[in-house]
């Protein structure tokens, strides 16, 4: 897939937990630990929202794009 989540740097930069951040955004911890490992194919805009609010940041700093190999050629 093109797109990374960075959440799991996000958090290390912000120093808060999983069970701090699920809790904060109000989530189960096992649905954050998918998002955090980019175990997932959609997330909510609500809750990026949630999650952006609650480290104080930008949808940016948690998505990257990154063009795979095959797309290039395109």
């Amino acid at each position: 897939m093109a797109i990374i989540l960075r959440l799991d740097r996000m958090m290390a930069d912000r120093k808060i937990s999983l069970n701090e951040l699920a809790e904060k955004v109000g989530i189960a911890n096992v649905n954050l630990s998918k998002i955090k490992t980019g175990k997932i194919s959609a997330i909510r805009f609500s809750t990026l929202d949630a999650i952006c609010d609650a480290l104080d940041c930008q949808p940016g700093e948690i998505l990257e794009y990154k063009r795979e190999a095959a797309e290039k050629k395109l």
